[in-house]
């Protein structure tokens, strides 16, 4: 114990913040636990040095490394909402961690385990024997009728398997300092990601502090859970295939699964990229099905099979449940375990845990009068602290040893956790505050390294055919929606350019018209006059839809352009660099900044910065990924997309209605980024003929349509199955469109700007280009991104009225 703190006796550097935190509690009065400060006013163990830490770094101090890891946050995609990718959500990590000391710890560790063990023992005998029913241990009636009572689990898995491999748990502490249970977390116990990410961005922003603290390190955790599931497989069990099933991206906990998965070095997959067949789980990757050994599920119970659980879910797999029971694939955690966090069970586990371990419950659950115990948070600007209500969520997992042994022990407790600020019982990704969880040890512990020693041998690869099909389809629209938002970026450039060279002449500018057709913009209609509450004509009219390009109410504007690029982006988070994935952030801020109200030089200034950081993500793409299959649909994507765009453009330079002519020609090439390359040839005289030969036949020019069609061939002579002597529809596509291109009456070409002859022949050219290419995305989807035919359930499983 140690003296009674006075704001005489506390250290010195730590004086003015637990001076005022004391007095905010009424000085401790009795009967009143608070997680750092007695009842006496003592400092609890573990806390002095921090707060002398954080209290030596001063206001200021404090808001630099507070902004510091804001700034990584955002970074990496955990404060953005999922659904709205240009919006982000009230969430800050405080700088002050929730300290746990050993004699604390060690009395939670007891029991969290003795829990896991008897959720063990209760899921057993529940889709077992069911004794405990009749021995009126169970509330019956209302087990019986819960949707978390799986019916079709029963004796489901196999009897040399335990069903529980993780278990979360929400607790709290009361008024008394007893912790106390809120709920359970076994269908998908989530959290491990989000705990991890704050744990490292406290070392980054606080190297200092955390170096030197005495604290248990996670690392050493998140490895033994790793080696549990390689434990779990079933077969391959020198080199199993682990894979981890997310709902996707429209989960509001995608970011962490992302994060975990890479974290874990495991397959990142949604229910559609598996299929069951013979009682085995298969992967769907480019080099054909492969088998997946261990499945750490992130889907609620009902969701994970549609042939036999719950009908219409789009999430699950199809006859997944028949190949756990047949011991095709093993899971962690096993179907059927949502039972186990049914509230009405609170009451029965006193008893439960007395009949089926011979022990005493340890862990109470909290109930109506449960009063929660206060913990220090700094407020907004970090001048001082303030008394709050935590909630904090454990982690436990089976040792690998015991996996393949259906017995309640060996688990293993997370020496930290997530803890949040919040009522009670509030769900973690409500709140707007979080806490890193430093439990104290007696000395600092060793760093444990994410890559670890291998155990045996490998089978290198390098081609990517273990890519799931979904992944290769999400890089390949990647690919596509980037230079969809790029090309519609420099065509608003150029528009905004004419745009402000109209109003300094107020001479009407008919290539701003033909920019606007480019765009697909003709005029605004009278909701949008009446949303900006003026009737707007000529000038006025042509700039209020230019601006209105940076709303996110039309569908081909830049933002909600850049939500389909970031929905993609999402998708293959995993697979990107974390220099890439910084890039995508500081699209994401200049996106959130769009809006109508911006100046017509201000919105210019936007889309060039937009495409210079496009170039600067697909360039470092093109540095850091693999140059494997996934790398290459992307790069098929961006040319695809990009010859498509030039075409189109080309054929409005022969349709334009209101100014044909060289004029347009110019536009062309500055929208292509051909201006310099032409000017350096051909000095300022525009030549038809030479155009045409930079933006079509050149194949040394990367925007030439020449180019594309050479490298989209180079990349798909590299794509799987292309080793069959007989040529697929994609090549038969694009060797139309290179006939067309070579076939090319050039000489005919050359009189484009004397005859119209010239003027048909380039018109038949680009229409002759545009139809296979225009299916070349179809046809690549039919053949490389097969996806499983939507779940329908044979059968009701709806008891009869």
């Amino acid at each position: 114990m140690t003296a009674p703190v006075s704001p005489s006796l506390l250290a010195p550097v730590a004086n003015g913040l637990v001076e005022d935190y004391l007095n905010q509690l009424g000085k401790g009065q009795p009967g009143t636990y608070d997680a750092m400060l007695d009842s006496q006013g003592q400092l609890r163990p573990g806390w002095e040095s921090l707060l002398g830490s954080l209290e030596g770094m001063g206001p200021t101090g404090r808001l630099q490394q507070h902004e510091e890891i804001q700034r990584l946050l955002a970074e990496n995609g955990v404060i953005f909402n999922m659904h709205d990718e240009t919006q982000g959500r009230s969430w800050r990590l405080d700088p002050l961690p929730w300290v746990i000391d050993e004699v604390q710890w060690q009395a939670l560790e007891a029991g969290l385990t003795q829990r896991s063990r008897l959720l063990t023992a209760l899921y057993n005998d529940i889709y077992g024997p069911k004794t405990l029913f009749d021995l009126g241990l169970l509330p019956t009636q209302e087990l019986l009728a819960s949707p978390l009572l799986l019916l079709p689990c029963h004796r489901s898995l196999p009897n040399d398997r335990a069903p529980i491999g993780f278990h979360g748990v929400d607790i709290i502490q009361d008024t008394q300092g007893q912790w106390r249970v809120m709920s359970d977390r076994l269908q998908a116990p989530s959290g491990t990601g989000f705990a991890l990410e704050n744990r490292i961005l406290m070392a980054r922003a606080l190297p200092g502090m955390y170096r030197n603290a005495p604290l248990k390190r996670l690392a050493g955790f998140l490895d033994l859970h790793h080696r549990t599931l390689i434990a779990m497989a079933y077969q391959h069990r020198d080199n199993p295939t682990l894979i981890l099933l997310t709902p996707g991206p429209a989960s509001p906990r995608y970011f962490e699964h992302a994060y975990l998965a890479n974290y874990l070095n495991i397959a990142l997959v949604e229910g559609q990229d598996l299929v069951v067949r013979d009682t085995q789980v298969w992967l769907r990757t480019l080099g054909g099905l492969q088998p997946v050994d261990v499945i750490l599920r992130h889907c609620d119970d009902a969701y994970c099979d549609p042939l036999e659980l719950r009908g219409d879910s789009q999430l699950g797999v199809p006859g997944l449940l028949q190949a756990m029971r047949s011991g095709g694939v093993a899971l962690s955690n096993a179907l059927g375990v949502g039972i186990l966090e049914a509230p009405v069970l609170a009451d029965y586990l006193p008893a439960l845990c007395e009949h089926l371990l011979g022990e005493a419950l340890l862990l109470p659950n909290a109930d109506a009068s449960t009063q929660p115990a206060s913990a220090p948070i700094f407020d907004s600007h970090l001048q001082r602290l303030e008394p709050t209500t935590l909630n904090l969520r454990c982690f436990v997992t089976r040792t690998p040893t015991t996996v393949n042994r259906n017995t309640e022990d060996e688990y293993q407790v997370m020496p930290g956790g997530l803890a949040w600020v919040g009522a009670p019982g509030l769900p973690s990704l409500s709140t707007s505050i979080v806490k890193d969880v430093w439990v104290t040890a007696a000395s600092p512990q060793p760093h444990v390294s994410q890559l670890r020693q291998a155990r045996g041998p490998v089978v290198a690869t390098r081609d990517g055919t273990d890519l799931p099909s979904r992944v290769a389809e999400s890089l390949f629209w990647l690919g596509r929606y980037g230079e969809r938002l790029d090309t519609r970026a420099r065509l608003l450039r150029e528009a905004l350019l004419r745009l402000m060279e109209y109003d300094q002449d107020a001479i009407a500018d008919q290539l701003l018209d033909e920019l606007l057709l480019a765009l697909d913009i003709t005029t605004l209609s009278k909701d949008d006059e009446h949303r900006l509450q003026a009737p707007l004509i000529g000038f006025e009219q042509k700039r209020a839809a230019l601006l209105a390009q940076f709303d996110d109410v039309e569908p081909q504007a830049l933002q909600p352009l850049f939500s389909q690029l970031m929905r993609n982006a999402r998708s293959v988070r995993d697979h990107l660099g974390d220099d890439s994935w910084r890039v995508v952030h500081q699209l994401r801020q200049r996106i959130a900044t769009f809006n109508p109200s911006l100046g017509a030089s201000a919105a210019r200034r936007a889309c060039e910065g937009l495409s210079a950081q496009l170039a600067a993500f697909f360039g470092l793409c093109n540095e850091t990924m693999p140059h494997h299959y996934g790398w290459r649909f992307m790069d098929i994507g961006r040319f695809l997309d990009r010859v498509l765009g030039l075409l189109s453009l080309l054929k409005l330079t022969l349709n334009a209605p209101h100014s044909p002519g060289l004029a347009l020609w110019e536009v062309v090439l500055a929208t292509t980024d051909n201006f310099t390359a032409y000017r350096r040839r051909y000095r300022s005289e525009l030549h038809p003929a030479a155009i045409l030969d930079l933006l079509l036949f050149d194949e040394t020019n990367p925007r030439s349509v020449g180019y594309m069609l050479k490298r989209i061939e180079s990349q798909m002579d590299r794509l799987p199955g292309t080793t069959s002597p007989y040529r697929n529809a994609e090549r038969r596509l694009l060797i139309q469109a290179n006939a067309a291109l070579h076939l090319a009456d050039i000489d005919r070409l050359s009189h484009l700007a004397d005859t119209p002859e010239a003027q048909e022949a380039l018109e038949q050219l680009l229409d002759a280009l545009i139809e296979p290419l225009s299916a070349l995305s179809e046809a690549i989807s039919q053949s490389h991104f097969s996806h499983v035919e939507r779940p329908r359930q044979l059968v009701s499983m709806e008891p009869d009225a």
